[in-house]
């Protein structure tokens, strides 16, 4: 049986603007937004309307509102400031097994759909990886590293997995300053992890994700003894 279709309320439908905003970086993590004077004028609505939608978004974590100071950005949707709520307390070693888990979803997946396209996008970050593991720029690399994790988590070209991914980015890229050595060998890493991808062969794919992963887990795990 067919239901009537309801129509959204001036409430959901600025609250619904604002939240798409937001995702389309018009305002970012920590921005603040402007005035109720000018959110009123912007979108068309009154006081009381502007307030229960930000009240609404304040509700589930996307934004903070600071008496005499503004409103705040928190998180870029819903599932970013759960996800964040979550893993405040998580431990690194949490946040890897994660990680590991994503990964290998997500490298299995670019194996059956990446595109030429998306190959040259991974060499490219492979390549920034090995200049800044030249230079020694432990910030840039890790950067570009996260980028090229980002690249293939894409040539998934699974929505939900891309989403969880991208709203994972803060922690998963703690969790990559926390762990990496600057060496050659992230750079062999990367050659055979984009090669697999290349030749759509999965089970290499998915071997090189397991050995970095393991590597960093060896890293942040306490020795026996200590």
């Amino acid at each position: 049986m067919l239901h009537k279709l309801q129509k959204k309320s001036l409430v959901e439908q600025v609250s619904s603007q604002i939240q798409e905003m937001i995702k389309d970086s018009v305002w970012r993590i920590g921005d603040r937004l402007p005035n109720e004077a000018d959110l009123m004028e912007q979108f068309g609505v009154s006081r009381n309307t502007l307030r229960e939608a930000i009240r609404a978004l304040v509700h589930v974590g996307l934004l903070e509102v600071k008496q005499g100071d503004g409103t705040f950005v928190l998180a870029t949707s819903e599932l970013s400031a759960v996800l964040q709520k979550r893993i405040q307390g998580a431990a690194v070693l949490e946040i890897l097994e994660v990680r590991h888990a994503l990964d290998r979803e997500a490298v299995s997946l670019a194996c059956l759909r990446r595109t030429e396209e998306d190959l040259t996008q991974m060499a490219k970050y492979r390549d920034q990886c090995l200049q800044y593991t030249t230079e020694n720029n432990l910030e840039k690399f890790v950067e570009a590293d996260w980028q090229l994790h980002q690249t293939i988590a894409a040539a998934s070209y699974n929505p939900l997995l891309i989403d969880m991914y991208a709203h994972l980015f803060e922690e998963i890229q703690m969790s990559i300053t926390s762990t990496t050595e600057m060496n050659d060998a992230n750079g062999a890493g990367h050659n055979d992890l984009i090669l697999a991808i290349q030749n759509q062969d999965a089970a290499s794919a998915v071997h090189c994700v397991d050995m970095y992963i393991s590597h960093f887990k060896q890293i942040v795990l306490p020795k026996k003894g200590e």
